[in-house]
């Protein structure tokens, strides 16, 4: 990943460039507002590949995951105990009209793993989605604090199966990293098999990976925070 100083910033996922879409939708005025998504700096990686692929995808994708770890571990230090579960909450107020795609890529993701779950919040969120139209597309972002969100774009989501970009865009919030060159049935291969590409499900390999990320990780995470809260 590129890092834009001041702001440590970096983007995985979803990007096309807005002319190659066509217009999106226009809000009606019964249409809930969203929240406006923060500004954001720095590189990305799209879900298209790009001709002059930056390599650092991976790196970009494991700053948002350890953001969303830290968040997960240092509330849980705060109340040691609470459930077993590893539960990670996101919001979806900036991101209304997705909220279908949403609910049903977090279905998948929890019926496909079990070190962690999803679990939409009105308060408290670990990470959050967002909508509007970006040329960059829809991606995955973190400024290096402790802040995620994922921005899911209306232009690139009429091409795209939306579900998929939506529970693509979720796996980078749980520890996987784009991998264009992966068949259809590999979630995270993004745009790499074209917009004929409908499947939103993770494959065995990916299913696998994250239940280590969060087996292992979140363990790590909670002993910092653990710590850290001890010095208080």
């Amino acid at each position: 990943m590129r890092l834009s100083l001041p702001m440590l910033s970096a983007v995985v996922g979803l990007g096309l460039t807005a002319t190659a879409l066509g217009a999106g939708p226009t809000a009606t005025a019964a249409a809930p507002q969203p929240e406006s998504a923060p500004r954001h700096q720095g590189t990305y990686a799209a879900y298209q590949p790009s001709a002059d692929p930056s390599g650092q995808e991976a790196q970009d994708t494991r700053a948002f995951f350890e953001a969303v770890l830290e968040s997960v571990a240092e509330k849980r230090a705060a109340a040691p105990d609470s459930a077993a579960a590893v539960t990670v909450y996101y919001s979806t107020a900036g991101a209304p009209s997705f909220r279908t795609q949403i609910a049903r890529s977090t279905q998948i993701w929890n019926s496909s793993v079990s070190n962690v779950r999803l679990q939409e919040s009105s308060s408290g969120a670990d990470f959050r989605y967002y909508q509007g139209n970006d040329p960059r597309g829809s991606y995955a972002s973190t400024d290096g604090h402790g802040n995620g969100y994922i921005f899911l774009d209306h232009r690139q989501n009429q091409v795209y199966d939306s579900t998929r970009v939506t529970a693509h865009e979720t796996g980078h919030v749980l520890g996987l990293p784009d991998h264009y060159s992966g068949p259809c049935s590999e979630l995270m291969s993004g745009g790499g098999p074209g917009p004929s590409c409908t499947n939103p499900y993770p494959d065995a390999r990916e299913r696998a990976r994250v239940n280590q990320l969060w087996a292992h990780g979140f363990a790590q995470a909670l002993d910092k925070a653990l710590q850290k809260s001890a010095q208080r």
